[in-house]
């Protein structure tokens, strides 16, 4: 896969796995958290390496059944599993250790094998899966894709993933979220999940099965078929499916090339959007969130966009030395 042309920055790794021992196991005070944010405020890449070791602990504690079924972990009766078998005991080890960890899955289970790809704040990028599915993830977005023989399974824990699905009808592709899950067996849609209530899925080519989750207020319409053109919003007011038009599909994938467009949305979502896309806190009273904006916009530009805003909307910016921002009215 193309991760695998990354040399590993082993110390970088094994403060990766620490500190997502510390997120596993027990919440942060606020000078945990302000470390924390002072580390991943060092290297852009940090942020993308923390989420997969998070993502990875969660995999080895879905797993952790199974192997202890298979024989392959041999854990005493009286220790509870999760306190006796957690994978970052042995964080200090750094990458190998993980390796050795997916390594021991693999060879008890072929079926499990797992890969994580993973992109940082401000970065797109395009991978290509072992049957040729080709995957291109927004910025700070990660998933795990398990490549199974009886199915293909990938889960979106938060971002936003564009799937060229190859053909395989005796394995289909489900993409897993927090707030639902798609099921195709062939086609072209995208997926994206900012939160563990909202679900928004676009097809471009072919139809999906979307299955909305318990996290939405739509869980009871039960799966939903949607074609080519169609766009399926779940979230906690229900369920809606479009149709769109040849330009407003555009405008839904307009991500891809590093654009973004705003419909008259609120400036509170426009700037949650950006805020995701360059993992820096942006936001704005109350007033100015309710704002209404529309237009296209350079999704890498954040310094253009609220040039934009302090132009056309005649609002104030407040930049912070820490790197968050604040967005108000000029008479707040």
């Amino acid at each position: 896969m193309n991760q695998s042309q990354h040399v590993p920055d082993t110390d970088a790794e094994d403060q990766a796995a620490l500190w997502a021992a510390r997120l596993e196991g027990s919440s942060l005070n606020a000078a945990d958290r302000a470390a924390l944010d002072a580390w991943l405020g060092e290297d852009a890449d940090r942020r993308a390496l923390l989420s997969q070791y998070c993502q990875f602990s969660s995999d080895l504690d879905r797993l952790l059944p199974t192997l202890v079924a298979s024989g392959a972990v041999a854990i005493p009766r009286e220790t509870p599993v999760r306190r006796q078998w957690n994978p970052w005991v042995v964080a200090t080890a750094g990458l190998s250790a993980a390796a050795v960890a997916v390594a021991a899955i693999w060879l008890v289970h072929p079926r499990l094998r797992l890969d994580t790809i993973a992109t940082s704040v401000a970065q797109r990028r395009e991978f290509t899966l072992a049957d040729g599915t080709r995957v291109e993830l927004n910025a700070n977005t990660s998933v795990v894709v398990e490549n199974g023989r009886a199915e293909r399974r990938v889960r979106l824990a938060n971002g936003e993933a564009y799937f060229i699905v190859s053909k395989d009808k005796a394995r289909p592709f489900i993409v897993e979220t927090p707030a639902g899950s798609v099921r195709v067996t062939g086609t072209i849609f995208n997926v994206r999940t900012e939160a563990t209530t909202e679900l928004d899925v676009t097809v471009v080519e072919g139809s999906v099965q979307v299955r909305p989750g318990e996290t939405t207020g739509a869980q009871s319409a039960g799966p939903v078929d949607i074609g080519a053109g169609d766009n399926l919003y779940a979230g906690r007011q229900g369920l809606a499916v479009r149709a769109l038009s040849a330009g407003a599909l555009d405008d839904t994938l307009a991500w891809r090339q590093g654009q973004i467009v705003f419909d008259g949305v609120t400036l509170g979502e426009a700037l949650s959007r950006y805020s995701r896309y360059h993992g820096r806190q942006i936001t704005a009273t109350a007033g100015a969130a309710r704002i209404r904006i529309s237009g296209r916009f350079s999704l890498d530009s954040l310094d253009d966009f609220l040039a934009w805003l302090e132009l056309e909307l005649n609002v104030r910016v407040t930049p912070d030395p820490g790197g968050s921002v604040r967005v108000s009215l000029r008479t707040e």
